[in-house]
């Protein structure tokens, strides 16, 4: 039994440096126009370089989604995609179209099978090894852990143990999921003009709908208890063990959309339970003490955004108690202000405080294009030269900060 990696989403720079600081192991990232995240910020060429730059003076491993439907026109700018990614360095791209796959192989980069391909039984595993040389499949969402542990027993029947061996599962683990079978949505595109199988969803499931009989007399009912095709966000964190159990090789984050903070805290969280598992399961009380320990890191997942939490298809088929609506976070973002100057000889930054206050001890965030993502406690702040405990807004501070900021940079807290 391996150890999984924990797979960070980054959608930009900011996002990048907290999954690396969160201890992410691989990040997985898009190019504009290019990717199922047609809403997030993405990359260009040149930030594709930067970003492998980063991962490999962290030793993260780096993964480009090109995992979206591809027009004709579209194949020269696909193909730069993919040699630009070999040169770039990076380790592989999540892809299911035929022609991605083709120009991967032709570019000497590995693949790893998108959940696009709604891949969930070892025949297809077999078949996608024997003619693509594919080593690594994202698994349809819509499997469970015991489907999980029949693939792995079968392909071992297919292809032999030595063979079978060299195939790895990624899963998703946390994150937003889609009503409809693996994303296979038209919604968003009659109803919007954006094709969900295009990376451009608006997601109208997410709404509260009234269902009328049509004659125009305003008679109907609400179906269910509301939001009925919004599912609640997945967490495999309260039966971690039995994904790892079942020969998961990487748990994958979902969230290319979302803030730095959400990545901080959610790779943080399942970073920590993976190294606990690994280094105390053979413990007498481990049980109870791992127990505990996902309980603190719940606190966690459930501080940033997230429409409730559901057990997805890993235990079976989703039932009842499934839907929900709108941000359950426990904890709301806000602007405290921004960075006006720093002082490298002395480690402190000047901050204007534009909104809200801050007390001392208060957790601050920092977020930058080139700071990146950065947490602090401030102590001894001082207002005009004057020792204070708190600011409020307008004032202008002086505090030592844990590493160098940027004019501009800006300040959040949380409340």
């Amino acid at each position: 039994m391996k150890k999984p990696e924990v797979m960070s989403p980054v959608g930009d720079m900011i996002c990048l440096d907290a999954a690396i600081k969160a201890g992410a192991d691989a990040v997985y990232f898009g190019i504009e126009g290019l990717n199922m995240r047609a809403g997030a910020k993405n990359f260009s060429i040149p930030q594709m370089r930067r970003l492998c730059k980063k991962c490999d003076l962290a030793g993260v491993r780096k993964y480009l989604t090109l995992n979206t439907i591809y027009y004709q026109s579209e194949m020269p700018k696909l193909k730069r995609a993919v040699f630009a990614a070999k040169k770039a360095g990076v380790d592989a791209i999540i892809a299911w179209d035929y022609s991605a796959l083709k120009f991967a192989n032709e570019a000497g980069i590995e693949v790893y099978l998108s959940t696009q391909a709604s891949v969930s039984n070892a025949e297809a595993i077999a078949l996608y090894h024997k003619n693509f040389g594919i080593k690594r499949f994202v698994l349809a969402r819509e499997c469970s852990i015991s489907d999980i542990k029949k693939i792995r027993s079968s392909l071992v029947k297919i292809l032999g143990k030595k063979v079978a061996e060299e195939i790895t599962f990624e899963v998703f683990a946390h994150g937003a999921m889609c009503v409809s079978v693996s994303g296979r949505c038209f919604m968003s595109l009659f109803q919007c003009g954006k094709s969900a199988n295009r990376g451009e969803c608006l997601q109208p499931c997410r709404r509260e709908y009234f269902v009328s009989d049509g004659r125009g007399d305003n008679e109907g009912f609400l179906v269910g208890k509301g939001y009925v095709m919004s599912p609640k966000d997945l967490c495999v964190l309260p039966f971690i063990e039995k994904l790892i159990e079942a020969g998961v090789n990487s748990l994958k984050i979902e969230g290319r959309n979302r803030s730095a903070d959400y990545v901080f805290e959610t790779v943080g969280a399942y970073r920590k339970a993976v190294d606990f598992y690994f280094a105390n399961r053979k413990l007498p009380d481990f049980g109870e003490k791992f127990e505990a320990l996902k309980g603190e890191l719940q606190n966690r997942l459930n501080s940033v955004f997230n429409r409730g939490f559901s057990s997805g298809f890993y235990m079976g088929k989703p039932t009842q108690d499934w839907t929900s609506f709108g941000n359950h976070a426990s904890k709301r973002k806000t602007i405290l202000g921004h960075v006006l100057n720093y002082f490298s000889k002395l480690g402190v930054a000047k901050i204007s405080i534009d909104n809200s206050s801050v007390e001392e001890g208060q957790e601050v965030q920092v977020e930058g294009d080139a700071t990146g993502f950065v947490r602090f406690l401030p102590q001894n702040m001082l207002c005009a030269g004057v020792p204070v405990k708190s600011a409020k807004k307008g004032d202008v501070i002086s505090v030592k900060v844990p590493q160098k900021l940027r004019k501009n940079d800006r300040l959040y807290i949380f409340i």
